[in-house]
């Protein structure tokens, strides 16, 4: 990946808030591995803004259901450098861990820039005023 900036990421709660949920920005993944514990690095709280170095690979998981028959869920993100999150790979069941260790290796030894202006234009800026738009044009020529 490339240059570090700290930026303020809402960070998603997966399931209920009351089983088992994590979030955790992974390093590096053991590939010997195939359960949670193939996944280093820093765990972050889910459900609200968490201040994350990016770009990295975000992996949140969450369960649902009763106790005794847990539903699991989990996520690869990346967190791009303007502070928004890139879904690259889902997983449900038991198998989780393993369905998504070969993506999230993929993510971790890519060379893809992730930097703010990378992402093609979108409907979702459709949201803002001109001005915000000018405002921020402005401000990332400076």
């Amino acid at each position: 990946m490339e240059a570090v900036v700290t930026v303020a990421v809402d960070v998603p709660l997966l399931g209920d808030e009351r089983r088992k949920n994590w979030a955790k920005v992974v390093d590096y993944v053991d590939t010997d591995k195939s359960t949670g514990w193939a996944y280093h690095g820093e765990f972050v709280a889910t459900g609200g803004i968490q201040d994350i170095d990016a770009p990295c690979v975000l992996l949140i998981y969450g369960e649902k259901g009763s106790k005794a028959n847990p539903q699991m869920e989990a996520r690869a993100y990346v967190v791009n450098t303007d502070g928004t999150l890139s879904l690259h790979a889902t997983a449900t069941g038991r198998a989780w861990a393993r369905t998504l260790r070969d993506p999230v290796v993929e993510l971790l030894e890519s060379d893809v820039p992730l930097t703010a202006g990378s992402q093609e234009w979108g409907p979702e800026l459709m949201a803002y005023s001109d001005d915000a738009l000018r405002t921020e044009l402005k401000r990332r020529e400076e």
